[in-house]
């Protein structure tokens, strides 16, 4: 009797094991050949994570990346500061809602005092940005981060009145960073490696220069790896710890994924993102019944596209190391649509 019942659960156990093998490869051969037929559009050299389940479910290295190979991020650094600026609001060193000229009183002097550190993170600061040629040069002009937003300060375009329309730009989340700088005594950053970099073991990511001659740019200056930011996108879906540590509140990370402009009210936003609501510091892919926040992204032209699943709880990331320009954002929501026939589960 115990010879057969044995027989009988070594039996279930085989039958269990060969189901799971071939459901992990029916679903690494699916994602595997939709990233690989991506690849003329993605780039030659692309890094894939795929985090579910407190772990890396699957990765996928092509070309000349890994997904411990650094690279630009471009605005996907907008999340890390982001959240970085919530671990101040958190410890109450700062509110949302404080005006930037409380910190930095050369926005008064210029008239610019009604501007918010929630307007910084959500592109409603109104003050003119430099677009193509005059960007990049204008990148370079400045040493220091507060060399930079005192010119923020004194710029005469001002597009709108801080607060009235949703215009992309990089301004706010600079100036956003100076505050921090100038509350702590302490440059961005060192701050950031602090609170964000060091804390979610991400051994890879960087804002530093090569030339330490130029400003920081907490907007658009972030260096990092496909599994460095999988660990910072862990910490989201896991309400704000890592490791046992708590990064975030849950409520912090909450106020991440509210929804602050539709769509319809954005004037001006790349063609990556153009027609999608806008939460803080991450724009929103989807949303559910309750037309809450289902996924959220913060895509780069850089090539790198961070991708958090809020229902399905899984969190993805796609980094090249060429810029992907102006292309829709149709290709990575197809690639998004195939890892969610993998992950399964209804959110409607």
């Amino acid at each position: 009797m115990l010879m057969k019942t044995l027989i009988k659960t070594s039996i279930v156990a085989l039958f269990i094991l060969s189901y799971h093998t071939t459901f992990s490869q029916i679903d690494t051969t699916s994602i595997s050949e939709k990233l690989l037929r991506s690849r003329e559009k993605l780039g030659k050299d692309i890094a894939f994570v795929l985090y579910k389940n407190g772990k890396i479910a699957y990765k996928k290295e092509i070309g000349k990346l890994n997904i411990k190979t650094p690279v630009p991020i471009g605005a996907s650094s907008q999340w890390l500061t982001t959240a970085l600026v919530l671990t101040f609001v958190q410890e109450g060193k700062l509110s949302l809602d404080d005006k930037v000229s409380t910190y930095l009183p050369i926005f008064t002097k210029y008239y610019k005092s009604y501007i918010t550190i929630r307007q910084c993170l959500t592109h409603y600061t109104g003050i003119q940005s430099e677009q193509g040629i005059a960007k990049l040069l204008q990148k370079n002009k400045f040493h220091t981060l507060e060399e930079e937003v005192n010119e923020f300060a004194s710029r005469r375009d001002i597009q709108t009145n801080a607060g009235t329309e949703f215009r992309y730009s990089n301004v706010g989340f600079n100036i956003a960073a100076r505050v921090l700088e100038v509350i702590s005594k302490r440059t961005f950053d060192r701050l950031i490696q602090d609170r964000i970099i060091r804390p979610l073991a991400m051994k890879n990511t960087t804002f530093s220069n090569e030339n330490y001659n130029d400003a920081l740019n907490p907007a658009t200056g972030g260096k990092s790896s496909a599994a460095d930011f999988t660990n910072f996108l862990a910490m989201l879906l896991n309400k704000g710890t890592f490791n046992n540590k708590q990064i975030l509140t849950e409520a912090s990370v909450a106020l991440m994924h509210t929804l602050t402009t539709e769509a319809s009210q954005v004037k001006y936003a790349p063609a990556p993102v153009a027609g999608l609501n806008y939460a803080l510091g991450e724009w929103i892919l989807e949303t559910n019944a309750q037309q809450k926040a289902s996924s959220v992204a913060v895509p780069s032209l850089q090539g790198t596209w961070p991708m958090l699943d809020l229902c399905r709880g899984y969190a993805c990331v796609i980094f090249t190391n060429e810029l992907s320009g102006e292309q829709s954002r149709n290709l990575y929501m197809d690639i998004k649509a195939t890892i969610d026939d993998v992950v399964g589960g209804n959110c409607q």
